[in-house]
């Protein structure tokens, strides 16, 4: 992952069906997939890597780098957005994620 603030540096595609999810991005694109537990699937992209989430509702997450994630989090907020899960710890990474103005869902990656 880059560790440039403000690159777009993961992705998640979450569906009800990953296993068609699965086989959608490989046959499609002919990205790399691999199952790592019930519901998710890392995937490597010629550029990218993400994930494959299952969820009862469809959505596309892009997760951007940022050099403070409080303050990023804090900024979301006051730039119009909202605030969807504060700043987290999931053992890999620390992120939150935000909404803008129109509902869209962005991950925020610490640097």
């Amino acid at each position: 992952m880059s560790a440039t603030p403000g690159v777009i540096a993961h992705f998640d595609i979450a569906g009800g069906d990953i296993a068609g999810l699965s086989s959608f991005y490989r046959d499609m694109f002919g990205w790399d997939v691999a199952d790592r537990g019930p519901g998710y699937a890392q995937v490597e992209t010629p550029s990218l890597r993400g994930a494959l989430v299952e969820a009862p509702e469809s959505s596309l997450t892009l997760g951007i780098v940022v050099d403070d994630l409080d303050a990023a989090v804090l900024d979301a907020a006051s730039a119009g957005g909202s605030v969807v899960m504060p700043a987290t710890d999931n053992g890999w990474v620390r992120k939150a994620q935000v909404a803008d103005p129109a509902g869209n869902v962005l991950t925020l990656i610490q640097k």
